[in-house]
């Protein structure tokens, strides 16, 4: 796979309109990229993201608030929020780079399936938020299609209460080690 096939054309190269979808595409996956995926596709996103704003700045200055009349009127207010954002930025990305070591499954010698209930059936009330439970999945080396068996099992061994994931009790069953019918 080419650079350009993993990174995208330089944005410098779009046509005007590729340049405006494709910072459009990237302002609207933004929010997956932040909850769901990697840290390598979160930087990707990131730096992909900031290409097209940049060159999109360079072509229509007056599109944007910096080229539009709305520059500061008040530099040491708008300089100390600037300060503030690229320190927020710095965090982020020392986060990025600085994982910590990933949480030991539960059980020792868990399948990915049995670390993933055990997981849930851990948090208080046997429920992890929808966005807990992607992430535990992540953790533990289960994949989507594994994760849908789970719910489409007979019974099912978790089950879905609005935002929460929540574990059944057959999944508590199966953890046991008891039967699940």
């Amino acid at each position: 796979m080419s650079e350009h096939e993993v990174q995208g054309r330089p944005a410098s190269e779009l046509s005007d309109e590729e340049l405006e979808q494709q910072g459009k595409h990237a302002h609207d996956t933004r929010n997956w990229a932040f909850l769901h995926g990697t840290a390598e596709q979160f930087a990707h996103h990131t730096a992909r993201m900031l290409e097209l704003e940049r060159e999109y700045l360079r072509r229509y200055p007056k599109r944007t608030w910096q080229g539009s009349g709305g520059a500061p009127h008040d530099v040491r207010e708008t300089a100390e929020a600037w300060r503030e954002t690229v320190r927020g930025v710095i965090q982020q990305l020392e986060a990025l780079v600085e994982l910590p070591d990933p949480p030991s499954r539960n059980g020792v010698g868990d399948d990915p399936e049995t670390a993933f209930l055990r997981r849930i059936a851990d948090a208080p009330g046997g429920r992890l938020h929808k966005l807990e439970a992607h992430q535990a999945a992540r953790e533990v080396g289960l994949d989507r299609a594994a994760v849908a068996k789970l719910y489409t099992a007979d019974p099912p061994l978790i089950d879905t209460e609005l935002q929460d994931r929540v574990i059944t009790q057959a999944g508590r069953a199966h953890l046991s080690g008891g039967s699940t019918a």
